[in-house]
């Protein structure tokens, strides 16, 4: 049973006084249960509230985000055994990973729309319906023959990315207080990170590398039922638990944003906005090198460490889980750090920067012979390169408020997507030929490229600039009544909000 979030309207204003937070600010103060504001229409109070449920909305995204994330790299991780089982060559194991990049780009827009109109519910359903037909065709492909088929479990598995990348923004907007959503961001995008990490490391030890193809298909078929199982529990528990949004808004932004009318919304204008946007464009590219570079790096990294150290299939598992992991703290370190101090582009900056120093380390350390040292320096390359993804998101929401957050994500994940096709493709080529010390060198030439255009960035943060309007009021007329203040910063929010569908 939800609390009740009804603060009583004859509230003094001194009682109010209390209760109004100064969202936004750096160093604010911890958001509030509850609180009144007035609707910038018409001066009638609403209501905000924070709901214990969001915790559960967000680790239930987090969970099938997961069992998703896991499905994309679990080829990848056993890239070598999966290539003698189905007897195909490793650009056609490269492309069970590929589908998921490929799929994205023109479902992307379509799913973005969706998201917008029918919400996160209806998204939700439809992603673990996807997902729940991919796991379970997946089991009847477990025969050396049905390789077309393992790609078809794969493409359903694709689809179902589609509708999941782009909720972690919208999500935690949603449902999240000012001063926690780049945080709440932060867990949704861990979820996939660490069904990645999983898929390191979980298929090199269900599948051992034995000469047996009957005895293969039966650990293939192992890791494919375990996954499958998986994502029955969790469509059931979506289907019971997942909510369309909090009966009150937990934030001013929210409280404004239901007050427009969804016949109001233009998804051609948004899309058209966004791309008139000079800062959200280069970041959309900027974005797009790194994380295109994470994922061809992950789907190759197999090939990458047993290149240097034959017969480490299982390592080579590890090696990929150490970068996701790191990843994952990376992830919660710089959301945490955003909430605290809103350095935006400052931090999206220091981290892209870093990623390309990993990427060095990583590059001219991998062929020394050390096990060791490729756990550390992949760690180290983790850590930046996959803590960058909810910077990204974060970033692009106050680039483009008051834009919808699934469609700046969503164009933010197509970028990612098309570089992560090229890269991979390219890189894969370059190591047959020239070996992986070349192929990591061009990556790395991509990614001090993305740092350039990242410095470029003009910072508009735009949403943030919604929200210390009403502090600035606040301390312009301290004298003043604090629910006339909140009605001035009710209708200046109204304002900007009205001007989305322009």
């Amino acid at each position: 049973m939800e609390e009740d979030a009804r603060a009583s309207p004859e509230r003094s204003v001194g009682d109010a006084k209390d209760t109004v937070p100064h969202v936004g600010a750096p160093g604010a103060a911890e958001p509030i249960e509850s609180s009144s504001i007035p609707n910038g229409d018409s001066g009638s109070a609403a209501t905000t509230h924070l709901y214990k449920k969001r915790w559960l909305i967000v680790f239930l995204f987090s969970a099938y985000s997961l069992s998703n994330g896991y499905q994309w790299i679990q080829y990848g991780s056993i890239s070598n055994i999966m290539m003698k089982f189905y007897g195909v060559d490793s650009f056609s194991i490269d492309w069970l990973a590929m589908v998921f990049m490929l799929t994205y780009i023109p479902f992307i827009f379509p799913v973005a729309w969706l998201l917008q109109k029918k919400g996160l519910r209806v998204t939700a359903l439809l992603a673990n319906v996807l997902n729940l037909a991919g796991t379970w065709i997946k089991v009847a492909s477990a025969k050396s023959n049905l390789f077309g088929v393992t790609m078809l479990g794969q493409f359903m598995s694709a689809l179902s990315l589609v509708f999941i990348l782009g909720m972690p923004s919208r999500m935690a907007s949603v449902w999240f207080g000012t001063s926690e959503v780049s945080t709440a961001c932060s867990i949704g995008v861990l979820g996939n990170q660490m069904g990645i990490a999983i898929g390191f490391l979980l298929p090199p030890i269900l599948v051992p590398n034995v000469d047996d193809l009957d005895e293969l298909a039966y650990h293939i078929r192992i890791m494919f039922y375990i996954s499958a199982g998986a994502a029955t529990v969790l469509f059931i528990l979506v289907i019971i638990l997942f909510q369309e949004k909090p009966e009150l808004p937990p934030s001013q932004a929210q409280a404004q944003a239901r007050n427009i009318p969804p016949e109001e919304y233009s998804y051609t204008a948004s899309i058209w906005n966004l791309l008139r946007n000079k800062p959200f464009m280069l970041l959309v590219v900027s974005y797009g090198l790194n994380i295109g570079s994470f994922y061809s790096i992950s789907t190759l990294l197999n090939r990458m460490i047993i290149a240097h150290y034959p017969g480490e299939e299982v390592n080579a598992g590890r090696i990929g889980l150490t970068i996701v992991v790191a990843g994952m703290a990376g992830s919660l370190v710089c959301g945490i750090w955003l909430d605290r101090t809103k350095t935006y582009k400052q931090t999206c900056l220091a981290v892209y920067f870093f990623s390309l120093v990993g990427m060095l380390v990583f590059t001219f350390t991998l062929n020394l012979g050390y096990l060791w040292v490729v756990f550390v320096t992949a760690g180290v390359l983790g850590f930046f390169m996959t803590g960058y993804l909810p910077l990204g998101f974060e970033f692009a929401v106050e680039l483009t408020f008051p834009e919808s957050e699934g469609t700046s994500s969503g164009m933010l994940n197509c970028s990612a997507q098309i570089f992560g096709i090229i890269f991979t493709i390219s890189q894969g080529k370059i190591i047959d030929r020239w070996g992986t010390l070349a192929g990591n060198i061009f990556l790395c030439i991509f990614l001090l490229i993305g740092t350039a255009l990242t410095a470029l960035i003009k910072s508009d943060l735009r949403r943030q600039k919604a929200n210390l309007q009403k502090t600035e009021e606040q301390t312009v007329s301290p004298t003043g009544s604090v629910s006339s203040v909140v009605q001035d910063y009710g209708a200046t929010a109204g304002k900007v909000l009205w001007e989305r569908k322009f």
